[in-house]
């Protein structure tokens, strides 16, 4: 289940709804006065950039964990 923000064109009343991605294009044409509230979804700059990066500074250990299972047999796994 995918879940998304969306406000409503004339009041702008907003909520957010937990709905699967196969069922939410059926669901906008049965409200067309609802839409996607991308202010809520959208990523804000500081958001933006290498994940691996992000990822190794502020878990340290974690390559250490990618180590290890790549050494276990038929893996794919590697170090970031």
């Amino acid at each position: 289940m995918a879940i998304y923000p969306i406000i409503h064109k004339e009041t702008g009343e907003k909520k957010v709804i937990e709905m699967s991605v196969h069922d939410i294009s059926q669901w906008y044409k049965e409200n067309p006065e609802w839409h996607r509230d991308w202010s809520e979804g959208c990523a804000t700059p500081g958001e933006v950039g290498d994940w691996q990066n992000k990822l190794v500074s502020k878990h340290p250990g974690w390559n250490d964990v990618l180590g290890r299972a790549s050494k276990m047999p038929g893996s794919t796994v590697k170090k970031i």
